[in-house]
């Protein structure tokens, strides 16, 4: 087998969760990729000092900053590939750096092209966004499996967060620290709260609908507790394949450093020796109406996903204060929703899709205040 050729990366947003574990990858595999760039947001200085001070050694040119500016200014730098870990719609400037600049983008930071929308995809060479989401990752892997036209639809897993299986009145009193109790996966704290509310996964329809170009009454979710099958693909024959490991990102951000290659060894695989049950479930959408929201925010287009996406940041961060029950997170975005005016098109540009994202988060502010 010959070994791929070594791709200089760069890393935005380090030290997050995302990036920590692509520096892991990177660290073990340094025949494979050499760290050209860091970037982080500034909440963990002490670790970020670590990161530049182990990769500088490795290769004494390195590029690292702190903040927005940095990230897009990293993202353009001549490389292979730009893993963007970021978090939330402050992604999207780096987001279309890398593009511009003709770097493949291993994308974690959803938030950007879901609020970017055609802003991103019109930029984006065909194979140049590399999904890092475990459920995309997953769908991009089986989606080698038929041609375009061979495609039912796909078919996004949720684990169903820490509430599942409670209805909308059950869910009354919940506090941050049971939101943040994640059954199956280790991730930062928006993220989590995320799952639990399933904003998460309605943001994945749209990542989803814009990354394959699948109608959105074509991209169903379905409950997985257990977090080891991680998407599917649907084909017009009847048959569906799978992607299933075990509940890590490892593998999918391997594959985006790599892709389309693999990097042998990145994760345990299934056991197949030990007896093991699958069980999938409907999703309640009386329960946990996010997922619906966001597919009329998505069939609305324009700048209605940027206004869903930073109407939950409000309110998400208004609940980890103590600001917000953890019922009226979903309801206050539908609210917000409800009072844009959107603006669709072709033509929107970066400015318009962030002015869109500073009103709604002024209304959500308004709406939590009052």
């Amino acid at each position: 087998m010959v070994q791929p050729a070594r791709r200089d990366v760069v890393v935005l947003g380090s030290t997050g969760s995302i990036g920590t574990q692509a520096l892991d990858v990177c660290r073990a595999n340094p025949g494979r990729f050499r760290v050209v760039g860091l970037t982080a947001g500034g909440s963990n200085l002490e670790l970020f000092r670590t990161q530049v001070e182990e990769w500088s050694a490795a290769y004494p040119m390195l590029f690292h900053g702190l903040g927005e500016s940095a990230s897009v200014e990293a993202a353009a730098l001549s490389c292979d590939v730009v893993l963007n870990g970021i978090t939330g719609a402050v992604g999207l400037r780096p987001t279309v750096a890398a593009l511009d600049a003709g770097n493949t983008l291993a994308l974690a930071n959803k938030e950007s092209l879901i609020i970017g929308g055609p802003v991103v995809t019109g930029r984006a060479k065909p194979g140049q966004i590399v999904p890092v989401d475990s459920e995309h990752s997953a769908l991009a892997q089986c989606l080698r499996g038929g041609s375009a036209e061979e495609v039912r639809r796909l078919v996004l897993t949720a684990s169903g967060g820490p509430f599942r299986g409670r209805t909308a009145a059950e869910l009354a009193g919940v506090t941050v620290q049971q939101a943040l109790a994640h059954p199956t996966w280790d991730m930062g704290p928006v993220v989590t709260i995320n799952s639990a509310t399933l904003v998460n996964k309605g943001l994945e329809v749209i990542e989803a609908h814009l990354l394959f170009d699948i109608p959105f009454d074509r991209i169903e979710v379905v409950v997985h507790p257990t977090s080891v099958v991680h998407s599917m693909v649907e084909f017009v024959d009847g048959s569906t394949l799978l992607q299933a490991s075990p509940p890590t990102m490892l593998i999918p951000i391997a594959l985006g450093l790599a892709w389309p290659d693999r990097v042998r060894g990145t994760a345990p695989a299934v056991d197949w020796t030990r007896q093991e049950t699958w069980e999938f479930f409907p999703l309640d959408d009386e329960a946990f109406p996010a997922v619906s929201l966001a597919r009329q925010a998505g069939t609305s287009g324009g700048t209605a996903p940027a206004v869903y996406n930073a109407a939950n940041e409000v309110a998400v961060e208004a609940f980890r204060t103590g600001g917000l029950e953890f019922r009226r997170i979903v309801p206050t975005i539908a609210d917000v929703l409800a009072a844009h005016d959107v603006r669709s098109g072709e033509q929107l540009t970066v400015d318009d899709v962030l002015a869109a994202d500073a009103w709604a988060r002024g209304e959500a502010t308004r709406l939590v205040g009052s």
